[in-house]
């Protein structure tokens, strides 16, 4: 019999701390205004210094086995561009605090489109038949890597974490993964980046000039192409599960920008009402942003069991991707 990865179970985690638009305007020349016109923020969470990556995808996985009723799971995935450290992965970290014992568990790094290859390769080991259960959990603490005088990433990105149970089952069950594009081009590799501290550009003690350990990216550049990979990767999902536009109820795109997730949906012709909206509480959180996305239409009303849904991302690398499900009946935690 065909096996299918099938959505059991969805836990989101935010850091309880808020920073407002006010808040980063009393530290950098910006205001309320500014940044609500440029990228429809107006808060993000921030996680303290004693909170790592690990911590937020902990909270997140906990809360999906709980929504899925389950206490374990055989395999553990972790999307994140900011691990806990450079080695080890920060998955079997997680799996240990959630006592799942020695399952396998590992990290991928795709950057905003992380979730989206998680489920993929999450997706593979089920159909496989070699695992029956993986939890892939989105989590970042983006805060750990912005330029703190950068007021255009400072604005945009907040920490968090989402986190999907996936279960063996039936092709045709609620839930069950569809149709999943992926790609990348690794001739964009500068758009968006941390240019230092890997073995391109190693730590040393003494940096000298040039070094530079924060999060990077070339907005413009970004913006004109996020929007044409989500809407095309959208539509190639959409069309291979047999719907047409309309028949979809609900875009999940990566919550990296107001501007660009209407641009998204205003490409594929989807009235825009139909586009999930949550980074303007919570910000970009780049990894985690499409599972806490889905937690937070759900607890909104806006996603139901049965509704077609797209989920679309863009990220370093340059990397996109999208996924298309029929929604499961999932209570989120």
């Amino acid at each position: 019999m065909t096996r299918a990865a099938v959505i059991s179970g969805l836990g989101s985690w935010l850091p309880p701390r808020i920073v407002t638009n006010d808040d980063l305007a009393r530290e950098l020349d910006t205001d309320d205004a500014w940044i609500r016109s440029r990228t429809g923020i107006g808060q993000r969470h921030t996680a303290d210094d004693r909170t790592a990556t690990s911590d937020l995808a902990v909270e997140a996985g906990r809360r999906a086995l709980k929504s899925a009723g389950r206490e374990s799971a055989d395999c553990v995935v972790v999307a994140t561009t900011t691990p806990d450290r450079p080695c080890p992965a920060t998955a079997p970290l997680v799996a240990t605090g959630l006592n799942l014992g020695t399952v396998p568990a590992f990290d991928v790094a795709a950057v905003c489109t992380g979730f989206l290859y998680g489920l993929g390769v999450a997706g593979g080991l089920i159909a496989a038949g070699t695992v029956d259960s993986v939890l892939v959990v989105g989590a970042e603490k983006f805060s750990s890597i912005l330029d703190p005088q950068d007021r255009s990433t400072r604005a945009i990105f907040g920490d968090g974490a989402g986190a999907v149970l996936l279960t063996a089952g039936d092709p045709d069950a609620p839930g069950a993964l569809g149709p999943l594009d992926l790609a990348s081009d690794g001739t964009g590799s500068d758009l968006i980046t941390v240019p230092s501290g890997g073995s391109r550009e190693p730590f040393t003690a003494r940096t000298g000039p040039g070094y530079d350990p924060y999060f990077r990216m070339v907005g413009k550049t970004v913006f004109r192409s996020a929007v044409e990979r989500m809407a095309a990767s959208a539509l190639d999902v959409a069309h291979r599960a047999g719907w047409s536009v309309d028949e979809v109820d609900l875009l999940v795109p990566h919550q990296a920008n107001l501007r660009i997730m209407h641009a998204v949906a205003d490409r594929m012709k989807l009235p825009r009402e139909r586009c999930a909206v949550h980074l303007d509480r919570v910000g970009n959180t780049a990894a985690a942003a499409v599972p806490l996305a889905l937690a937070d239409a759900v607890e909104r009303g806006r996603l139901r069991p049965g509704d077609r849904v797209v989920m679309t991302a863009f990220g370093g690398g340059i990397t996109w991707g999208a996924c298309a499900v029929r929604w499961p009946d999932v209570t989120p935690i």
